[in-house]
Parts: C-alpha cells; structure tokens; sequence
C-alpha cells in the first residue's frame, strides 16, 4: 500500500513525464508542490518508488521515468475518481442518426479516433441468439450468389458463394422464400440446426430444392452475421507520436493493425472480462512486439439486440489517460443506451 504523499509524488511523475518525455527529477516535483516538500525527501520517496517497481533510472544522474505498473497506477487512479465531463447529446446525436446496430458499432471507432486523437478500434460480436429478419439471395454469375442475412435487430451481413453448379434465378427466389417462411423470426443457431436436420433426411437427396439449398447451406448461408467485424480508425495518428520506433518497427505495428483476426485476438485478450467497467492494459508486447510501449483503454458494452461491442482506445504509454477514459467511458454509456 502507497501512502497519500506518495502516490501524489508518484501520479506527479507520471504526469510531468506524459507532458515532457523527458526523465523526471526530484527538484522538478518539488517546484510543482506547495507543501515545502524537499527535493531530498523527495528523492528518497522516488528511490522506495524504484525499489517498489514503478520507477526507473535510465542514467546515474538522470532523473526518473514511469515504469509499466506505474502507468497503470496513474491511469487506475483516474478511473476511479469522477472522469472529465464530455458532451453526451453531441455524442448520443451523432449515433442515433445511424440506422443499424452495425452502422453505430463502426462510427464509435470514429468517434474515439476523434475525442482523443489516438487508434479507436471496435468489435462488432453477433450474439448466437440474434434472430432473423429476412433473407436475399442475389445472382452475380452463374456460379456465384451474393447472400444477404438481415436480423431482427437491424445487423446485416453479406457473403459472396462460389458454386459447383449453376442455381438460376427462379430456383434463389424458392430457396429466399423457403427459408423466409420457415424460419423467418428463428435464432441463427436454431435455423442452422434445423436446415442441417432436414437436409440430413432421404428426401433431400431427390428434392430440387433442397438440393440447391444444401449447396448454399455448404458455403456458410445463415453463419455470415455469425463474424465479428472490426473497425478501425486513425492509424495515421502514431505517425505524428515520438515513439522511438525505427522505421522496420513502425511498418510491422502497421502491419499489425491491419490484421483483423490479430485485433480480435488484442480485445479478447485484454478485455476478456465482459462486465461494463473500464479496463486499461499497459504495455501490449504480449500481443505484438512492436505494441511493447503502448497503452490499450477500453470497455465491453451490451447493444440492444444482442450484440456485444468491444470499443477500446490504443496509444502510446504517453497518452492522455483522463481524455481518453472520459471518451470511452462515454461513447460507451451513449452506445448501450440508444434506443433499438
């Protein structure tokens, strides 16, 4: 446990290093502090800080710099305290004027890309329970179909199917009205069970009809609302950031980012709790190690519907912990509240 006046002198360090970049001094802090705290006792408290993990020294003579369980400190201190005001109508504005869950899922990364001029990321996550509105199926050749699931809470999904053998027109339109009257207002899991019991039974091998729809049902119909989609906004920023990265290491973090299935590993592996609070990882280099220096801030909502957003806020150690708590704090509040 850290005394007040040390965790004061701590969450000062952070702060002064967050501003500068620069190691951080004892005689520094004793300026900032209006208590005539010496600068010698300041150093001692900087060197049980050291000894405790949240300091280091890079030089003999230089001052000190926040480690990892610092940051974490510094950032875990402001999560608990009263965030930043942010304006919730301009935020909840914004995102009820798009119409599908889908659509408010990809403006949030948007939105936290906006408020904290950082790397917003959002995970869209379909819940099996989502229940279908309707489907269309769309002839693009003859050996290709686009299939267009549509659920009840407004999500849609598209998948190109690449076919052995042609399906006219005539026969997509018997498939889209058969399943839309079967099993219009079912579970996605339920009609995928369903369809797979029917087209186990005899008659399927001499039904036309189901015949086709064993073709379509092999290239994934009905699962294409059953993927996360990612959406990321403002890579661009790191540019600007002095991160130290040679410039190898600033094309692998690129590569990283535009990699979907490693985003969705990041989120899952840092936000793995699914409760509403804020979570904050410091230090990435598990996940990739071109991310060792960054900083993951984020929170799992419940949309209306079903659908599980994962919204985060990556940046470098250096970030502006209270503004970006504050966004995702906020556009997560707004996200779960907005009316179906």
């Amino acid at each position: 446990m850290l005394s007040p006046r040390t965790i004061e002198v701590l969450h000062s360090i952070v702060q002064m290093y967050i501003e500068t970049g620069e190691p951080v001094a004892s005689r520094s802090i004793a300026r900032l502090r209006k208590d005539n705290l010496s600068a010698a006792t300041i150093r001692n408290i900087m060197a049980d800080l050291a000894d405790l993990g949240y300091l280091d020294q890079p030089h003999t003579s230089a001052g000190r710099v926040p480690t990892p369980k610092a940051f974490k400190h510094f950032a875990q201190g402001i999560a608990t305290s009263r965030v930043p005001g942010a304006n919730l109508d301009r935020l909840r504005e914004e995102l009820v004027q798009r119409n599908s869950l889908e659509e408010r899922a990809e403006h949030s990364s948007h939105l936290l890309t906006e408020l904290t001029r950082n790397v917003g990321i959002v995970a869209a996550i379909p819940a099996i329970s989502q229940c279908l509105d309707h489907l269309e199926l769309v002839p693009l050749s003859e050996l290709r179909v686009l299939m267009v699931v549509v659920t009840s809470d407004g999500f849609v999904r598209n998948q190109v199917a690449h076919l052995t053998e042609p399906v006219s027109p005539d026969e997509l339109n018997s498939i889209r009205n058969y399943v839309n009257q079967e099993f219009g207002g079912w579970s996605l899991q339920d009609i995928r069970r369903e369809l797979g019991r029917r087209l186990l039974e005899e008659r399927a091998t001499y039904d036309s009809l189901l015949r086709k729809l064993t073709i379509l049902y092999s290239q994934g119909l009905l699962q294409v609302g059953m993927v996360p989609q990612i959406y990321l906004e403002g890579a661009s920023n790191l540019v600007g950031i002095d991160l130290h990265l040679t410039k190898e290491r600033l094309r692998d973090l690129f590569r990283a980012l535009e990699e979907k299935k490693r985003l969705m590993e990041l989120l899952d592996q840092f936000l793995a709790d699914s409760s509403d609070g804020i979570q904050v990882q410091i230090g990435l280099g598990d996940a990739h190690p071109a991310m060792r220096d960054f900083s993951l801030i984020g929170i799992t909502v419940e949309m209306p519907g079903g659908l599980q957003t994962k919204m985060a806020v990556l940046g470098p150690m250096r970030m502006n912990y209270p503004r970006v708590l504050a966004a995702v704090t906020h556009v997560g509040l707004v996200l779960k509240t907005l009316p179906q």
